[in-house]
């Protein structure tokens, strides 16, 4: 039978000896009369649920970034074997489970039924690179038990030396010689999740019909029924502390080619804080959500969920900050207070440490958890709160929480002018260290119990913290540990307080042995920092530069010296 061939007007010939050119399953295909059907399987988060890059790990641009092929030297997320190979607990522990978890389960029983009926040609189609991906992804669907007739990877030519410009026009490609050899089939099938991608076969497919149907070209087999199928997309995320660990090792190889040909643009990961806080562990988080009184109808969608941290201050904390808290890392154990409802748009709970001598610092009036938020609502708002319930004794616990920081990674030019702080800040012009004990304008509170019970708010004790030129200090220094009133930062559904997260600098030290410089306790959101005026990380970010940028031309506006670049922080 491989000899038979179909040939059409542009000299093609369409035979299965030709055909299996494209797969790399080392199988004899079907005889063509046997065919009736063609069912073509998408790899990538339709049969399997391919890890993305995670967004709440990575900033927007960088998600972007990691996923193109000419940002990074041998390619990027799609196009290095590594991070597929990641997935779980990489190829040696998941191969003997088949990778268990990670199928989507009703792709592989209809491809199951595929492999049982006689007259079907049972395909698996991916755009990732043949020479890269082969041997894993055979790896991967022969430990699942899935036979294929054919497993088609992009080739970095066609059998006929055709050059694809885009994953879609390999695809094309591969179908019509499917359809072209084929020719007893009568219809065929493709399950596809992206939704562009199912709208371009969609086209294709009535363009080809149409040719057959003699409409802007010469039939060559009669049309055929095609239907795509729109499978649900099942994207995962890997470990974040393995996620970053493989970016790691995409850069190191990056940056060791560019050093190599003396040209190119090395790369670094970066990091960009958004706020410092007393993070609270995801088991205390769902035990704080239970204090939120919610109306039963609320949709969920109308409502953000957060109750995993304490705000000290909405930037990285100077040393002088963190000396006030007991450093990265430091433990804080905090007793539930009272609960409130502001507006039916807020829930927020108060707090106090335990013992309520333990000293703290939060830059809100006195420390709270702010538990949700609905749609639209701002949560510096929960300052407003003026009442607060009592906790019933049933529901009156208190948790434990550790200073760490909220952070996304980025990745960018590498510059080594730039010191550790400066790294902090991203698409900045300007970058000055903020000295740490040199805080202009401090709004903080902190203290250790004894008396002032409301909250510290009105509190008369005021300390000035220095500051070339600063506006003296707002802090309430108070002896505040009652119920005060407040307000936290962010978060999200998510993972909650970033309970078993490690951040970049525990991934160099796993790695590379070598201990980190910036060794702090972080975690990973997706919702804005509550900060004094509701603002994203990037405008807070560029407002300090604005401000940088007024001192000093008001500065020489005066005849005086620029100033040494402190940032003032509102």
């Amino acid at each position: 039978m491989a000899g038979r061939s179909n040939g059409n007007a542009n000299g093609v010939q369409y035979t299965l000896t030709a055909l299996n050119r494209w797969s790399v399953a080392n199988k004899q295909l079907p005889p063509i009369e046997k065919i009736k059907t063609i069912h073509v399987y998408d790899f990538d988060n339709t049969l399997f649920n391919s890890p993305l890059p995670n967004p709440k790990l990575w900033n927007g641009p960088t998600v972007g970034f990691l996923q193109t092929q000419e940002g990074i030297i041998n390619g990027g997320w799609w196009h290095d074997a590594r991070i597929l190979g990641a997935t779980g607990e990489g190829v040696e522990k998941e191969e003997p489970r088949a990778w268990e978890g990670w199928w989507n389960e009703r792709i592989v029983e209809l491809i199951r039924l595929s492999m049982e009926q006689k007259d079907a040609l049972t395909v698996l189609l991916t755009g990732r690179a043949e020479p890269a991906f082969a041997e894993l992804i055979k790896k991967m669907v022969t430990s699942k038990g899935l036979e294929f007739d054919m497993v088609c990877l992009k080739p970095p030519r066609g059998p006929n030396q055709e050059c694809f410009s885009s994953t879609m026009m390999f695809k094309q490609c591969l179908l019509e010689c499917l359809m072209e050899t084929y020719k007893s089939a009568e219809e065929i099938r493709i399950y596809e999740d992206r939704i562009r991608h199912v709208k371009a076969f969609r086209e294709y497919f009535t363009d080809y019909n149409r040719r057959q149907n003699g409409m802007g070209g010469a039939p060559t087999r009669g049309p055929i029924v095609a239907e795509v199928v729109q499978v649900a997309d099942g994207a995962t995320q890997l470990d974040p502390v393995l996620e970053t660990a493989e970016v790691q090792r995409l850069l190191n190889d990056h940056n060791t080619q560019v050093t190599k040909a003396r040209r190119g643009t090395r790369l670094q990961i970066k990091k960009t804080v958004f706020y410092t806080g007393y993070l609270i562990s995801k088991t205390d988080t769902q035990k704080l959500l239970t204090l939120a009184q919610l109306p039963p109808n609320m949709p969920d969608a109308e409502m953000k969920f957060l109750a995993n941290n304490i705000l000290i201050t909405p930037r990285p904390a100077p040393e002088s900050i963190l000396e006030k808290v007991g450093g990265m890392g430091s433990k804080t154990t905090w007793e539930v207070t009272g609960t409130a409802v502001f507006e039916s748009k807020i829930w927020a709970a108060s707090v106090k440490p335990v013992p309520e001598t333990t000293k703290y610092y939060t830059e809100n009036p006195s420390p709270i958890v702010v538990l949700a938020l609905r749609k639209g609502a701002r949560p510096i708002d929960a300052g407003k709160i003026q009442n607060w319930q009592p906790v019933p004794p049933e529901k009156q616990f208190v948790f434990e929480s550790y200073v760490g920081e909220k952070i996304l990674l980025r990745i960018e030019e590498e510059n080594s002018t730039e010191n550790e702080y400066e790294s902090l800040f991203p698409n900045k012009t300007l970058k000055r260290k903020h000295d740490d004990d040199d805080m202009s304008r401090s709004s903080g509170s902190y203290g250790n119990n004894g008396g002032n019970h409301g909250g510290g708010r009105n509190h008369n004790q005021k300390e000035n913290y220095n500051g070339r030129g600063g506006r003296g200090g707002r802090g309430n220094r108070g002896n505040g540990g009652g119920r005060g009133r407040g307000s936290n930062g962010r978060g999200g559904r998510g993972r909650g307080g970033g309970h078993g997260y490690r951040s970049l600098d525990d991934v160099d030290r796993n790695h590379s042995g070598t201990p980190p410089s910036y060794n702090a306790a972080v975690t990973y959101e997706d919702f804005p920092p509550l900060q004094k005026q509701y603002q994203t990380p990037q405008q807070l970010v560029q407002q300090q530069f604005q401000q940088y940028q007024n001192y000093q031309q008001s500065m020489q506006a005066k005849g005086g010296k620029p100033g040494n670049g402190e940032l003032q922080y509102n």
